[in-house]
């Protein structure tokens, strides 16, 4: 049985890659490699290299952070870091190998 992997891509919302937004440019990306889903998250608040940010309404609209997530085997993600670093991107990740199942 292959090793699942699951990586967690750190990005600001608003972020494009192209005419794109990022996370949608990193689901096409990650479908075209047989990545079977993934799941963007918007932060309420957060701080890094970007500085600190929090969700005030109006005001900062864009600016908050989002992570962006998928499993898969580890060729796959391995191939998807690959496919992002070859396009110029330099966006911090987190991965680690999990176990996965289906309930029932």
């Amino acid at each position: 049985m292959p090793q699942t992997i699951f990586i967690r891509f750190y990005v600001q919302e608003g972020m494009k890659h192209g005419h794109q937004a990022i996370h949608e440019w990193l689901f096409a990306s990650a479908r075209n490699l047989d990545i079977p889903g993934g799941t963007v998250f918007r932060a309420a608040a957060g701080y890094g290299r970007h500085g600190l940010h929090e969700d005030h309404f109006f005001e900062l609209a864009g600016k908050l952070p989002e992570t962006v997530e998928f499993f898969a085997d580890a060729d796959k993600i391995a191939a998807l870091i690959e496919r992002v670093g070859g396009e110029g991107l330099r966006l911090v990740y987190v991965m680690h190998p999990v176990s996965m199942g289906v309930t029932g």
